[in-house]
């Protein structure tokens, strides 16, 4: 079976936990397309829910699938929400935002009653860090707040830290759906996620960073050895 393969496999379990007139937040991604196109399957053949996205890219799937999109407000119960992850190790510590929704989706994990993160077992790790750690950021003199994010890492201990401002195909630099800029920062490891999250999320300018800490409450892997469950 090819990766491909095994996150459609771990798509398949979530798509279990979805029961008729849930309100879901759908996640970004190769993983989360999948789950799309399976509860597409099961809306067709007479399923009923109603859904959230994280992304306009979601949007477009989800509306292709036949799923009927809800514009949530201060009422909206999210019942289960699912998506991918970049990393996730054995404490459900998730870095994500690979795809530049990060903000979004950690709003919809965040309002969810329960956040399912699904992945190819690749995606586990004994440490997060090496892939790269998103940071969405304002647009407005984002010169400085990329010199505080550096010297944010530095003074983490993190020196030899690479912070780059995330390249698009089609202009100078790659812009989230809400409008902002993402920062890829090359850490390679992360012994302690959480001071890193708090550290950033303390300059002004940063807007939300990737790293999930304290969201998932069950994480779904799926690999040659099967699917495997944590939480």
């Amino acid at each position: 079976m090819s990766a491909d393969d095994f996150k459609r496999a771990a798509a398949a379990a979530a798509a279990q936990l979805v029961e008729p007139d849930m309100v879901l937040g759908l996640g970004t991604g190769s993983t989360a397309a999948h789950f799309i196109s399976l509860l597409g399957e099961r809306v067709r053949d007479g399923l009923y829910v109603a859904a959230v996205p994280t992304s306009e890219d979601t949007a477009k799937r989800a509306a292709l699938a036949g799923i009927e999109l809800v514009e949530p407000d201060e009422a909206t119960i999210i019942d289960l929400a699912v998506d991918g992850a970049d990393e996730v190790d054995g404490r459900k510590q998730l870095i994500k935002g690979g795809g530049g929704a990060l903000l979004r989706e950690k709003i919809i994990a965040n309002a969810a009653r329960r956040f399912v993160v699904i992945a190819d077992a690749s995606k586990k790790v004994a440490e997060l860090g090496a892939f790269p750690l998103p940071v969405e950021i304002d647009r407005f003199s984002y010169g400085l707040t990329v010199r505080a994010v550096r010297e944010a890492l530095i003074a983490l201990g993190f020196a030899d830290a690479d912070v780059r401002l995330r390249a698009s195909t089609v202009g100078p630099a790659f812009i989230s759906d809400g409008g902002n800029f993402i920062l890829d920062c090359r850490l390679k490891r992360l012994p302690d996620a959480p001071a890193v999250d708090r550290a950033l999320k303390a300059i002004p300018g940063v807007v939300e960073t990737g790293l999930f800490i304290g969201l998932a409450d069950v994480v779904i892997l799926a690999g040659p050895a099967g699917v495997e469950r944590i939480g």
